[in-house]
């Protein structure tokens, strides 16, 4: 539910970017939420042919999403299943570097750097203290060294956040999802209509395999909630549902192990969007899909169009709470001619729409 204000922060971050390839517009907003735990990334080059686009909704706080924003992307990069072309081991292994890294010492540092004033100074005062010496840690960012500390054995935060990432590498795109946040592709269908499709599932605790999994690991599911708390399944963060010794990452209670979906990208193809729930809470799949090629007739900036969204799904009030969440969305528009073509029958074996 959330602690709600008594009137929503409209105000909203959006930006706008392109490459040879694509181009993106964005917008997130408090709302009635009392505080913004959503975060975002938005790279159009993470190398030469790759780009990545990243939402993060954070729950018990904001430093989680924030941490993901800050170095999910950068720990795709730097694994070397990336360099041998392998990018679903890559990502995979950048959802669980998340958790791993958040641990510790260093862990500690970061997250408080990424959080409240109070922490924040707290954190900046460790660093001068605890952190290594010499120009190596800010040479590489990534390399993650042991510190010892006050913090040493910290086993991570408590607070978690969803994430949904899209790499564009040439025609092919891959979505990476952990949590209720959710990927959709509006692709031409039939009659030249635009279908939604959807490339993440959200991680209930009601669907099968997700009970299956929390109740193996020791869990249970009251009032639709993970241990009667977290209403997702699947989350970076968390780790007071991550503490079983006998089983591995992806068998926890709850697991940041992400749902991959790998697709070929065609002329077909128009747009993407990743948004958190707050938006999904509103609108369909293929409610928002059509919503926006709507708007994209008489608007071409797509961060004003996702703006619109926001406007759209913002509730008058809290009484429903659909409506009063953070909201965070990301518009990928493809440019013609894509590459490869694929076609229609082949993609939708890969994914299927939402029926709404």
């Amino acid at each position: 539910m959330g602690i709600y204000l008594s009137s929503p922060k409209t105000e909203k971050f959006s930006e706008d970017g392109e490459n040879g390839r694509l181009r993106y517009g964005l917008s997130s907003m408090q709302g009635w939420r009392a505080t913004m735990e959503d975060a975002h990334a938005a790279i159009t080059d993470l190398d030469a042919t790759t780009s990545f686009f990243g939402v993060y909704d954070g729950h018990g706080g904001k430093v989680v999403a924030k941490f993901c924003a800050k170095y999910l992307h950068q720990q795709v990069r730097k694994n070397e299943a990336y360099a041998a072309g392998d990018m679903g081991t890559s990502v995979q292994r950048a959802f669980f570097r998340m958790d791993e890294m958040m641990r510790g010492q260093r862990g500690w540092r970061e997250l408080a750097a990424l959080g409240d004033k109070i922490t924040k100074f707290t954190g900046m005062i460790e660093g001068l203290i605890w952190s290594p010496r010499g120009g190596d840690c800010h040479e590489q960012p990534d390399d993650w060294a042991f510190e010892e500390g006050p913090h040493s054995d910290f086993s991570g935060p408590t607070s978690g956040s969803t994430a949904c990432v899209a790499i564009i590498r040439n025609n092919h795109l891959i979505v990476a999802n952990a949590g209720d946040s959710r990927c959709v592709i509006s692709r031409k269908g039939q009659l030249s209509l635009l279908q939604a499709y959807n490339l993440s599932r959200d991680h209930k605790p009601d669907l099968e395999a997700e009970k299956e999994r929390i109740l193996k690991a020791g869990g249970f599911i009251h009032a639709g909630r993970v241990n009667g708390s977290l209403n997702l399944s699947r989350a970076i963060g968390d780790v007071e549902f991550k503490q079983n010794k006998y089983l591995p990452v992806e068998k926890q209670i709850v697991t940041a192990n992400p749902d991959i979906n790998t697709l070929e990208l065609c002329d077909d193809d128009d747009f993407l969007v990743l948004a958190c729930d707050g938006i999904w809470d509103c609108m369909s799949s293929q409610q928002l899909v059509d919503f926006i090629h709507e708007q994209l007739h008489s608007e071409n900036k797509l961060s004003a169009v996702c703006e619109r969204v926001l406007d759209r799904c913002l509730a008058p009030s809290t009484a429903s709470g659909e409506g009063c969440d953070n909201m965070t969305m990301i518009t990928v528009q493809f440019k013609k001619p894509i590459g490869s073509p694929a076609s229609a029958d082949e993609q939708s074996s890969q994914s299927k729409p939402e029926e709404s």
